[in-house]
């Protein structure tokens, strides 16, 4: 997985104009994951990065490449 994820999400967030609780309650998980994600302490799973595709509009190579 791409070592920038983190900036990567960041800026889709930024293109979407969401903030980390907006984010948690579209793809259904805690705040807190996402606040992990952003701060590189961990990696969302299949589930996670499959509903980050699909309502951020963009392809899994545009998220983990």
């Amino acid at each position: 997985m791409n070592p920038q994820f983190d900036k990567i999400l960041k800026e889709l967030m930024k293109n979407h104009r969401l903030n980390q609780l907006q984010l948690a309650e579209l793809l259904g998980v805690r705040q807190s994951q996402i606040s992990n994600w952003l701060n590189g302490k961990s990696l969302p799973g299949y589930y996670s990065i499959k509903l980050l595709c699909e309502k951020l509009k963009v392809s899994a190579n545009e998220l983990l490449l």
